[in-house]
């Protein structure tokens, strides 16, 4: 697949602003996929370089929550090993589920996504009493990290409410934690991918380099304001990508609705 220069500039631009919002809330794959989409790269295809670019991206964004003092590898690396687990499991499902199919449930999943961060809950920026113990939580995260390898966009925004609904952690120990995890379902999701021949890896290296650069920049300026900013943002910009899938009128999505 051949793209042009300024397909390739968009793709880049695209990846540096998820990377910024990324490490500030999660939620960077509500931007790429369908702007990897909309460049009429494959679905699964797609979702494999997606995973390539922010995999490093996130990497970056751990390194700079681990250096500020964010991140308890104790407490969360069983909770990692199940999201894990459960990203490999997801990824190589999707990878033998109809494209025509997948592409009609993006849009879905989108609006699922915009609804959330819409009507979610106010999160406290105050530690409190967690709900679930270290088994609860790597329960969820199976979930969650299958959830990440089989579609991904807003993972790390799941992941984070999770740190802070159950685990009780403050916004920013939530954020810097939920990326720690949502690291090893990119990992584990991009192992399947690679196995299974679906990356495109010239496309995903350019994008991974500007990531790494806005997932610096949103991990501190997370940890300096906090990423609840960030959610009004995820919504219009969660809205506007939807509505421009569905203007597609080749989306298989349409075959199936009532005229």
């Amino acid at each position: 697949m051949e793209l042009t220069a300024e397909i390739l500039a968009f793709l880049i631009a695209i990846a540096f602003v998820s990377g910024t919002i990324d490490a500030m809330a999660g939620g960077g794959g509500l931007l790429t996929i369908p702007a990897l989409m909309a460049a009429g790269i494959p679905p699964v295809a797609a979702l494999a370089t997606n995973k390539l670019q922010s995999s490093f991206g996130t990497a970056s964004a751990c390194i700079a929550y681990w250096r500020g003092g964010h991140i308890d590898l104790r407490r969360f690396a069983i909770p990692a090993a199940g999201a894990f687990l459960g990203s490999v499991a997801g990824a190589f499902t999707v990878q033998h589920v109809d494209p025509k199919f997948l592409t009609a449930f993006v849009p879905v999943l989108l609006i699922l996504m915009a609804l959330y961060f819409l009507l979610a809950p106010p999160m406290s920026d105050v530690d409190r009493h967690a709900r679930l113990g270290r088994f609860g939580l790597t329960a969820v995260a199976v979930v969650l990290g299958f959830y990440d390898g089989f579609f991904g966009p807003g993972a790390g925004s799941f992941l984070t409410t999770m740190m802070v609904a159950l685990a009780g952690l403050g916004l920013v120990r939530a954020i810097a934690n939920a990326k720690f995890l949502n690291f090893a379902t990119n990992v584990a999701g991009l192992l399947a991918m690679i196995a299974g021949g679906k990356v495109l890896w010239i496309l995903g290296l350019s994008m991974a380099a500007a990531n790494i650069v806005g997932n610096q920049i949103g991990a501190r300026l997370a940890m300096r304001y906090g990423g609840r900013g960030v959610r009004p943002l995820l919504v219009l910009m969660s809205v506007a990508l939807t509505v421009k899938l569905l203007a597609d009128p080749a989306n298989p999505i349409w075959r199936v609705l009532p005229h």
